[in-house]
């Protein structure tokens, strides 16, 4: 405590900066250097060195969803034929799957591709899966 009284302004002024910027640093990588968008995760699993690294790449709590088997993504000498990102909608008895553009840079960018109702049985088959 001694020491803290010692410190001049202008060496606190500069100590608490440095702070900042590393807690900026950190929070930058932890909550924005993630997939934005299903290119971006596409690219990193590609790209993973190996199938732990792809996996980390899974929500919390969701890793075992991914499964050493589906390495197909992970492949080297394959390709994806297309990248597509869906959201599915639900409203009261009925649901809506929206395709929309999957690789969009910046934020309210989204283009919106394709809208169909959902017919009962698929429907059905996704809120089973609904955790």
């Amino acid at each position: 405590m001694g020491r803290l009284k010692k410190m001049s302004l202008k060496s606190r002024l500069i100590a608490s900066i440095m702070i900042f910027v590393v807690l900026v640093s950190v929070s930058y990588y932890i909550h924005l250097f993630k997939p934005k968008n299903s290119v971006d995760l596409y690219q990193l699993m590609s790209f993973a060195d190996d199938f732990e690294e792809a996996q980390s790449l899974m929500l919390e709590g969701y890793e075992a969803n991914f499964k050493e088997e589906d390495e197909f993504i992970n492949g080297t000498d394959t390709q994806a034929n297309s990248i597509s990102q869906f959201t599915l909608f639900e409203y009261e008895e009925k649901s809506y799957l929206i395709m929309t553009s999957p690789g969009t840079q910046g934020i309210r960018k989204l283009k919106v591709l394709a809208v169909e109702e959902l017919p009962t049985e698929i429907r059905d088959y996704f809120l089973e899966l609904s955790p």
